[in-house]
C-alpha cells in the first residue's frame, strides 16, 4: 500500500467517524486491505456489532499505551459490555433461557495460544475475567455450569443479583405470551448477538475475547459457539485470529473461527476467509430462514475482513486512524 493512500484513507476513515457505516463495496474499494504484502497496521481493535464502538474505547485506553497488552484490551472490552444495561444479548442484562435463567458464556485466548472459557455460568457479571482466571490459574480451559460457578466463588469475584428486574419483566410477558413452547421441544431465538473482540497491541501481538447470554428463551442447559475455542473465538499468533457472531449451531458445525484463520494461513485475506466459511455454512443448510451468521478477522499485519449471511452485520474498528462502524460484505438480503 502506497504511503500516501495509506494516510489518504486513514484520513478519510476519520472524517466519517462513527456517525455513519462504511458500505460493503466502499470498504473493498477504498480500504486496501486485499493487497498480500501490506503495511503494518496496528495497534487496532475490531468488535462485533454497535456496542462494540464502546467496547473499543475501553480496549483503547489499553492499545494506545507504548507498552500495551493485546490480552487485557479484549478483556476490558468485553467487561464493558457485560456491564451494560441496556444491552440484552450480552452479559448481566440479557435475556434469559426458556426457564427464565440468564446463563453467560465466554472465552479468551492470547498471543501463545493460551485460552480459558466458561459456559453455563449464572450470578457472575464478568463471565470474561473467570475464563481468563481459568487460563491463568488452572491446567484446564473449560468450566461450565456449577463447577465454573464454584471456581468463581473460590477466586472471589462477586455475586451478583440475576436476572436483572427489567429483564424479569419482559420474561413473565415472554411466558405468558409463548405458552405453547412449554409444552414441545421448541425455542425461540429472538436475540443472540455476541461481541467478539480481536486486538493486536503495540508489540504485534493478538488477543481475542467472546462473551455472550446466548439465544434468548433458550432450551436451559445449552451452550453456543461463544465459549468454545475453534468455534466462537480463535487465535494463532503467526497468522491473526478471528471471532463469529450469529446462530452459534451453524457455526460449530464448520469451527467457524479456526476455520478462518486456517484459510488466511493459506495466504487468503481476513475478507475472503470470512467469506468462505460464511460460504461453508450456507453449503450445509437447506433452509437458511432466519439464519444469520457472520465473522470478522484481523491478520497479523493488521489487516482486517468480515462477512455474513445476510446483510446487517456490522462491526466497530478503532485504530490510530479510524473510528467507525463498518457494515460488513454479505451473501443475501433477509
Amino acid at each position: 500500500m502506497k504511503r500516501r493512500t495509506f494516510f489518504k484513507w486513514g484520513a478519510i476513515g476519520t472524517v466519517l467517524g462513527i456517525t455513519q457505516p462504511v458500505q460493503a463495496k466502499q470498504f473493498l474499494a477504498n480500504d486496501a486491505l486485499l493487497d498480500k504484502k501490506p503495511m503494518l497496521r496496528y495497534p487496532i481493535v475490531v468488535s462485533t456489532w454497535k456496542h462494540g464502538l464502546e467496547a473499543n474505547k475501553e480496549a483503547w485506553k489499553v492499545l494506545s499505551s507504548p507498552n500495551s497488552n493485546a490480552l487485557d484490551a479484549v478483556e476490558a472490552a468485553a467487561r464493558q459490555t457485560e456491564s451494560d444495561r441496556t444491552n440484552r444479548s450480552v452479559g448481566i442484562s440479557g435475556m434469559p433461557d426458556r426457564d427464565g435463567h440468564v446463563t453467560l458464556d465466554a472465552c479468551i485466548m492470547d498471543h501463545n495460544s493460551k485460552c480459558g472459557s466458561v459456559g453455563f455460568i449464572e450470578g457472575y457479571e464478568h463471565p470474561i475475567s473467570i475464563a481468563r482466571s481459568v487460563m491463568e490459574n488452572t491446567q484446564h480451559v473449560m468450566l461450565v455450569g456449577e463447577g465454573a460457578e464454584d471456581y468463581a466463588k473460590s477466586y472471589g469475584f462477586p455475586k451478583i443479583k440475576s436476572p436483572i428486574k427489567e429483564v424479569k419483566k419482559e420474561y413473565k410477558t415472554w411466558k405468558k405470551e409463548n405458552k405453547d413452547l412449554f409444552k414441545k421441544p421448541e425455542i425461540n431465538h429472538e436475540n443472540h448477538d455476541t461481541i467478539g473482540i480481536l486486538a493486536i497491541d503495540t508489540k504485534g501481538n493478538i488477543s481475542g475475547a467472546c462473551t455472550t447470554s446466548g439465544w434468548a428463551y433458550k432450551l436451559h442447559g445449552r451452550i453456543g459457539d461463544s465459549p468454545i475455542i475453534g468455534a466462537g473465538l480463535f487465535i494463532d499468533n503467526e497468522v491473526g485470529g478471528a471471532v463469529a457472531t450469529g446462530l452459534g449451531e451453524a457455526i460449530i458445525r464448520i469451527a467457524g473461527s479456526h476455520t478462518v484463520v486456517e484459510l488466511m494461513r493459506q495466504g487468503k485475506t481476513p475478507q475472503e476467509a470470512c467469506k468462505e466459511a460464511v460460504e461453508r455454512i450456507i453449503a450445509k443448510h437447506e433452509d437458511l430462514t432466519g439464519l444469520q451468521c457472520g465473522f470478522i478477522a484481523l491478520n497479523k499485519y493488521g489487516q482486517y475482513g468480515a462477512y455474513s449471511i445476510y446483510n446487517g452485520f456490522n462491526f466497530a474498528l478503532k485504530s490510530h486512524y479510524q473510528e467507525e462502524m463498518v457494515d460488513a460484505p454479505f451473501d443475501r438480503n433477509w
